[in-house]
């Protein structure tokens, strides 16, 4: 009898013991499922001019955290690293997504328009443009956001123009993937 109840006891203990750690390994590996982590690069700026280069990394970066903060499953990593847009660096874009732990990469540019005769005189329009590239250096999406042609603002300091704009390249790229189908959160990147 006593027999008995030592094997009932060590059953019914490796029974729950078994039980309570199974559902922490499969919830740890939804959760590394579900967080991403993106890495956004500095963006380049046309015209090539240092006075506007900050304020500009400042609005941009202001904007993509502004707009990241709602998805609760993406972590923006900011790298103050230059990237050339038209020349993308494939094998730099995965060293750094490899050291980061992310498993998307976004390579901005921000064009100003140019109005008038001086040197230096800008309008507040801008365009953004974003390429997306997966851990693995596969391109994935490229989208560009006209802040004058959709909003058609005249008005408005240019920070904001560079609020509006990279929020909406982030939406038209969102879209891109959404169509193409070419990326999955499945974790399989």
């Amino acid at each position: 009898m006593m027999n008995h109840l030592y094997l009932f006891a060590l059953g019914t203990f490796l029974f729950f013991t078994g039980c309570q750690s199974l559902p922490a390994q499969n919830i740890t590996a939804a959760k590394n499922l579900k967080n991403q982590n993106i890495i956004h690069f500095n963006p380049e700026v046309f015209p090539d001019i240092d006075e506007i280069k900050e304020p500009t990394y400042t609005a941009f970066y202001a904007a993509v955290s502004e707009k990241t903060q709602y998805f609760r499953n993406y972590n923006m990593l900011r790298v103050d690293s230059y990237m050339p847009y038209d020349a993308v660096d494939v094998d730099a874009v995965v060293e750094y997504c490899k050291n980061n732990n992310a498993q998307l990469a976004v390579i901005p540019k921000v064009k100003y328009f140019k109005v008038g005769v001086g040197k230096y005189v800008f309008s507040n329009q801008v365009i953004i443009s974003m390429k997306l590239y997966d851990s693995l250096g596969n391109f994935l999406a490229e989208t560009n956001y006209d802040t004058y042609r959709k909003n058609a603002r005249i008005l408005g300091s240019a920070e904001n123009s560079i609020k509006i704009g990279a929020t909406g390249a982030m939406t038209n790229l969102g879209k891109n993937l959404r169509k193409s189908k070419t990326y999955s959160i499945s974790g399989a990147n």
